[in-house]
């Protein structure tokens, strides 16, 4: 019986802790912009969220933002993003890198759910590369899932195309 109960009690610890390691900032935001422009980031900008563009983003998320303004960086090659979404529960932060109309890298910087951790790994984030928009503001292909990460998947896949278009709204004020 104490035999049992012993190895219940370690099972439970390897599990919690194994949770609290999936949690956490595996990159700074600002280190992140750092990286991007090679130390030296452009000044951050803001893109206003109107009426026309918060009717774009509720139609990519599926409810409106809560934010007036979001910032970007511009470097006039790329532009970085720095874009929150809700998993299951928690926010789930993520960097996106988008040049010439399509992703050019995805960071999974701050991640505060107890599942579908599994999203910050290059064997997932690597789908996004070079993805574009489509009809519809949808990605131009399909990402494959990670079995028990859905929410996490559809998360990052929201927040992919909602870079891209923040993207085509800076560049099409632009031109």
């Amino acid at each position: 019986m104490v035999r049992n109960i012993s190895y219940l009690l370690i099972l439970s610890i390897l599990l919690f802790s194994f949770n609290a390691y999936a949690k956490g900032i595996y990159l700074k935001p600002a280190k992140f912009i750092a990286e991007v422009f090679d130390n030296d980031p452009p000044k951050a900008k803001k893109i206003w969220v109107k009426k026309e563009l918060k009717a774009g983003i509720k139609s990519i998320l599926g409810h409106d933002l809560a934010a007036i303004r979001i910032r970007y960086w511009d470097d006039g090659s790329k532009t970085a993003w720095i874009l929150e979404e809700i998993g299951r529960d928690k926010l789930i932060t993520v960097g996106f890198v988008v040049k010439e109309k399509k992703i050019a890298q995805v960071n999974v910087l701050i991640f505060r759910e107890s599942r579908g951790w599994e999203i910050k790994y290059p064997f997932f984030t690597d789908q996004f590369k070079q993805a574009t928009l489509v009809e519809n503001n949808k990605l131009d292909r399909k990402i494959d899932g990670i079995s028990g990460a859905t929410l996490s998947v559809n998360a990052l896949t929201r927040l992919a195309q909602l870079a891209l278009y923040l993207d085509s709204q800076v560049n099409k004020k632009l031109n």
